[in-house]
């Protein structure tokens, strides 16, 4: 039971965070939705960081794990968003728009991870 409570606890304010971030870089005038992307991004780069230090020894608890890379992490980071927004790329025929954010989320996302676990080494 306390496990769920610190994802949950976790979840929320990563949730919170994702919404004013993603609220704050959302304009009109561009196609790529920026917010989602930088959240993706840096939710990559935070959770490379946590496992790091996880995986280090004794720096962090699993319950400490749980709320952060579990929880916070999982609330902040958002796939469907992700989805959606290529969706909505194909429907309108943006099939340039759809590879960019497509391939820049994965390859940024990817070297995000790596990079968090390289910094805690």
């Amino acid at each position: 039971m306390k496990a769920i409570l610190f994802v949950f606890l976790g979840g929320g304010l990563g949730s919170v965070l994702r919404y004013l971030i993603s609220k704050g870089l959302s304009t009109d005038t561009t196609t790529i939705p920026y917010g989602t992307f930088a959240v993706n991004v840096i939710g990559s780069l935070l959770i490379g960081l946590i496992i790091g230090l996880s995986a280090k020894g004794n720096i962090l608890s699993q319950n400490q794990t749980l709320l952060l890379a579990t929880g916070f992490c999982g609330g902040f980071t958002t796939f469907s968003a992700f989805a959606y927004e290529n969706q909505q790329f194909l429907k309108s025929g943006d099939f340039l728009s759809f590879a960019l954010y497509t391939i820049g989320s994965f390859i940024l996302g990817f070297l995000a991870v790596f990079l968090g676990m390289y910094l805690v080494k």
